[in-house]
């Protein structure tokens, strides 16, 4: 399934190579930035009955644009970016139905259990989504933290999902190293999510045209969504119409009315 993004930096919609943002801003290649508002995305996505969809914080400056997207559709968005034990409740206040967090809950490279587990009894598991995005090192898959510039200790691998899976909902997942390059979906890390994980994943990075929309469908076997961003006409792009998402979202959801129990 799709799932909708609104990517927010300097408090505009935006769409950036994700593998080039550093803590200053120099450096960072931008795909698109939107002349409309935050809140506007958010009224099309709740037309359109879009759930799920991620509102990403590119660091400061963004909360007003974050609120007015929240409060144009209240508990149909997700919230990440600059998320900690302190402010996620205030965040679920605002109208996210979920907080997404990385770079909190690891210090030094590593994930701290401590913080982990201060957040998941401020908000609860059913409210926390762990983003969990990753860059490939020596033929494995690290979570990278810290505006996806430090590398973690921690693999993306099966045993870690079906850990991390009793402290959250749901996976983000982006694949740095592709993100925002429209140049295909990273195949192999959508398959072993889908092999790995026992949660709902969400998968972005790379993707290119409505072929990586049902190519995910179908390594995923309907376990994992897509999030579509430069490639996407709504943000600029020319590889892939919103509408098109839109319709195949309504015939996937349609199929498995009809098939229940059918990955």
């Amino acid at each position: 399934m799709f799932r909708p993004c609104i990517d927010l930096r300097d408090g505009r919609v935006t769409q950036i190579v994700g593998g080039t943002l550093t803590d200053d801003g120099s450096g960072v290649k931008t795909n698109f930035v939107s002349e409309r508002a935050a809140g506007w995305f958010a009224e099309q996505y709740r037309r359109d009955a879009l759930l799920g969809g991620h509102v990403i914080q590119l660091g400061p400056g963004n909360e007003t644009a974050a609120r007015e997207a929240l409060a144009a559709w209240p508990g149909g968005l997700q919230i990440g970016g600059g998320i900690t034990a302190d402010n996620a409740p205030q965040w679920l206040e605002a109208g996210a139905s979920h907080v997404i967090v990385t770079s909190w809950v690891f210090r030094d490279g590593r994930l701290d259990w401590d913080r982990l587990k201060t957040l998941h009894d401020r908000v609860g598991r059913g409210r926390l989504v762990l983003d969990l995005s990753c860059r490939k090192r020596d033929g494995e898959y690290f979570v990278v933290t810290d505006r996806w510039q430090k590398f973690t200790n921690l693999r993306v691998t099966r045993d870690t999902l079906q850990t991390l899976s009793t402290w959250c909902v749901e996976f983000l997942i982006h694949a740095v190293d592709v993100e925002g390059l429209c140049r295909g979906i990273d195949t192999e890390l959508v398959a072993q999510l889908a092999d790995g994980s026992p949660l709902p994943c969400t998968y972005a990075g790379g993707a290119k045209s409505l072929e990586d929309l049902e190519a995910v469908e179908r390594l995923g076997r309907g376990r994992i969504d897509l999030t579509i961003g430069s490639a996407l006409d709504l943000f600029g792009g020319t590889g892939v119409r919103y509408a098109d998402c839109v319709a195949f979202n309504r015939r996937m959801a349609a199929d498995r009315s009809a098939n229940p129990g059918r990955e």
